[in-house]
């Protein structure tokens, strides 16, 4: 954006909230009052928990779950509460970030711990932090509101999940997730027991990365993200998993929702769905969305045409007590213009069209088949169609045409089964089905290296099967040690190999506000078909394997401020190389649009990664929440002949500090402040680039010269109002408060034939409002 119009856009933007949040202070009532209706369960068996006794923190307000474990407040005050879940035998939980709203009902679905073992005497202490006792101490949950709140996130949850150490520095313009020195392929995404192969607009292909999130922020209820060390019920990935849970809607009454922020606006409908003798069966939600920046893309001169949509919903029907199916269904639909005169402006190389369409529908089916298991078991579609049409700035000629489809079809059935009060199992399988159409031309370009690269025209069908078995064991002995045992193993029909992944991780829990972890295990992934079909002898590549280790500790300070440090190590086997340019990284290259040769590729490649990390979380108490995270690491990879260098998002340190400040029931006030290490890039042999007006890499330097590092201030101001039968919240957020000039990006300006930089985001406005009715 212009550095100037984003000023004069930021203030009038501020000025406008202002006048309307002035005038809507006269409209609020004086005396506002919500409810609250949930579910208690206990987090093993998912039974309902009666009798537990549940806390409104700071009131003498309490009452008690029925035989359902569902309770019910009422008459409570507008604000922001936290709840206290109490009964023998169990872990006190205390639930943190529930807002009661005017005439509406808030849903609260809680889990607590059962501690109760024989023979043995144990104080346990009500804290802020639900995390299972034989979960790595590198998982993170994040709350439907700690992501809405975030500063500099704009709701997506891919960004917030990006503040973690865990998580390299990419760029704004995307929200690519680069675990622990893996590449963006490697993050494995499930929805309510569903795989999501990408959530993201503009979806990167090949890739689990995008431009913005496909989300809908408002339908999730809760994150679960595993860094490493994840259990051998998640496969085919190398670095991480991204578990969200979608919200039901409401089962009383009719609400909705508008939305209209700085991308576009929405609309979102929720409702229950009738049964017998007037009670709810179940519930439905259905959101709507349109961005509107193509609009502003003359006020913002964003140099390009951008339009996205999507539609999502999900339905909740309840068979019985113990059975119960969901429908899940999410709608994208993306296009973006960039014209030859603008790409001449921006200095871009290519200019041209983008097009997607993504899709995913599934159905997941709950079934507690006894008192000591259930089950959970989803079918469902996904589809991918990208359009690419891109030409050469300089010459305005054709570069690439590229018209791909991807489709799988996959069956998940997840088992969980309690053995004992200290045993448990978890076992299942999972069958995929890809059918995948490929249909380009790429025009003869000179590539990075000097080399010239003939022009390439592919017209391939592929369709190919996927199996996994996998078993997971978990024994707690003395309510101080878990050990956890799993096993995977997966056959991919296209290579005719199968594969097998062993797991394990001790947890000791010292006491319970201190736990230590450590996991050793080894974790496989296929390589994309979008490599693999480039040639017929890439069917006999090895897949990529890493072999992890972590060591991690858990400490709670008080209730409510967690402490976990962890270090890791990872190294990669049979790391794919492209012999022609085995300098390069090739897995770094599946980011945005890449081209890949027909050439084999070689399995003989390494990587490592290897680094320390911590994270010091705040959870909302007494108005104050925060997170001050930080991280050293390095990663690397060897090429054919032995040669180590650095990855493209080797950061080598990472530390953010972020929270925020509630000092009443309407304002919140919060910030995000980040700084990274420089990302390597390869310098240009400036007289064989100027020779070939094209950007040719200086060979004797790899990745050997450093970007200025990356720091940057995102504010963010919120205020709620609650009328008699409506609610609203503003917000107006500003990323990169003092406009520093990060580097995106070093490339070869081919119009002006010299090296060039690409910059991130200048000072940005985002705003948004978000009216319940």
């Amino acid at each position: 954006m212009n550095v100037k119009r984003s000023k004069v856009f930021t203030i009038v933007t501020f000025i406008l909230l202002l006048s309307v949040s002035v005038f809507l202070e006269s409209k609020e009532i004086s005396k506002k009052f919500g409810s609250i209706n949930g579910t208690l369960i206990e987090s093993t068996s998912r039974h309902p928990l009666p009798g537990t006794e549940v806390l409104i923190v700071g009131t003498k307000r309490i009452t008690l779950t029925d035989e359902d474990g569902k309770f019910s407040l009422s008459n409570i005050p507008v604000g922001t509460y936290s709840l206290k879940f109490s009964l023998d035998g169990m872990k006190p939980q205390i639930q943190t970030d529930i807002i009661i709203k005017s005439s509406r009902t808030s849903v609260v679905n809680a889990k607590i711990q059962l501690i109760s073992l024989l023979n043995e005497t144990i104080t346990v202490t009500a804290n802020y932090f639900n995390q299972e006792p034989d979960q790595p101490t590198n998982t993170v949950n994040f709350s439907n509101e700690e992501i809405r709140r975030a500063p500099g996130t704009g709701g997506d949850v891919s960004r917030i999940i990006a503040s973690l150490p865990s998580i390299a520095q990419v760029t704004d313009q995307s929200n690519n997730l680069v675990v622990r020195g893996g590449s963006s392929h490697e993050n494995l995404f499930i929805i309510d027991n569903i795989q999501i192969p990408n959530i993201n607009h503009f979806p990167f292909q090949g890739s689990g990365g995008g431009a913005v999130s496909l989300i809908n922020v408002d339908f999730i209820d809760d994150v679960e993200f595993f860094a490493g060390g994840f259990s051998p019920i998640y496969g085919d990935r190398l670095s991480s998993v991204m578990n969200l849970s979608f919200r039901e809607g409401n089962r009383e009454k009719f609400n909705g929702q508008l939305t209209l922020d700085f991308t576009g606006a929405g609309l979102n409908i929720e409702g229950p769905i009738p049964g017998k003798k007037g009670m709810s069966q179940g519930s439905w939600m259905l959101s709507a969305r349109r961005s509107y920046i193509d609009l502003l893309s003359n006020i913002m001169d964003t140099g390009a045409d951008i339009k996205y949509s999507d539609i999502q919903g999900k339905i909740v029907y309840d068979l019985s007590a113990r059975s119960k199916l969901t429908l899940l269904g999410i709608v994208g639909s993306d296009n973006s213009t960039v014209s030859h005169e603008n790409a001449i402006d921006q200095g871009e190389t290519l200019f041209g069209i983008t097009k997607n369409q993504e899709h995913t529908i599934g159905l997941n089916w709950f079934w507690m088949w006894s008192d000591k298991g259930y089950s959970n078991t989803s079918i469902s579609n996904t589809k991918t169609k990208f359009d690419y049409n891109f030409r050469k700035t300089a010459t305005d000629t054709l570069y690439l045409d590229n018209l791909s489809e991807d489709e799988s079809f996959h069956i998940r059935n997840v088992n969980h089964l309690n053995l004992s009060y200290n045993q448990k199992i978890q076992f299942g399988f999972e069958v995929h089905h890809y059918k995948s159409k490929y249909n380009y031309f790429t025009a003869s370009y000179i590539d990075s290296l000097g080399q010239q690269i003939d022009e390439t025209k592919k017209d391939i069908n592929i369709k190919a099967n996927k199996a996994s078995l996998f078993f997971n064991y978990s024994l707690t002995v003395f309510s101080k040690l878990s050990f956890n045992l799993g096993l995977r193993t997966d056959y991919f029909s296209y290579t005719g190999k199968t594969t097998y992944s062993p797991r394990s991780t001790i947890i000791l829990n010292i006491s319970d506000r201190t736990s230590l972890s450590a996991s050793l295990g080894i974790f496989k992934q296929n390589l994309p078909l979008l490599l693999l079909y480039q040639n017929e002898k890439n069917k006999e590549l090895e897949d990529p394997s890493t072999l992890q280790y972590s060591l991690g500790l858990n400490h709670i300070f008080g209730d409510s401020i967690k402490l976990n440090v962890e270090a890791y190590y990872k190294k990669y086997e049979h790391f794919p190389v492209d012999p022609q340019q085995q300098s390069l990284c090739l897995l770094d290259n599946i980011f945005g649009f890449s081209l890949f040769g027909d050439n084999p590729l070689s399995d003989k490649g390494k990587a490592s990664s290897y680094g320390v990390e911590f994270t010091l979380q705040k959870k909302l108490k007494e108005k104050l929440y925060g997170m001050i995270s930080g991280s050293l690491f390095s990663t690397r990879y060897r090429d054919l002949n032995g040669k180590w260098y650095n990855r493209i998002f080797d950061n080598r340190y990472i530390f953010a500090i972020q929270g925020g400040y509630k000092p009443n029931q309407k304002w919140e006030f919060s910030l995000k402040w980040t700084i990274a290490g420089g990302r390597p890039y390869t310098p240009f042999d400036i007289t064989l680039s100027e020779q070939a007006n094209s950007g040719i890499f200086d060979q004797a330097q790899i990745n050997s010269k450093r970007m200025p590092a990356y720091h940057s201030l995102n504010l963010r101001f919120d205020r709620r109002f609650y009328f008699n039968k409506s609610n609203l919240t503003m917000y107006l957020s500003v990323w990169n408060v003092y406009n520093n000039k990060n580097v995106a990006s070093r490339y070869w300006n081919e119009i002006e034939n010299k090296p060039d930089y690409s910059y991130q985001f200048s000072t940005l406005p985002v705003f948004g409002i978000e009216f319940e009715f």
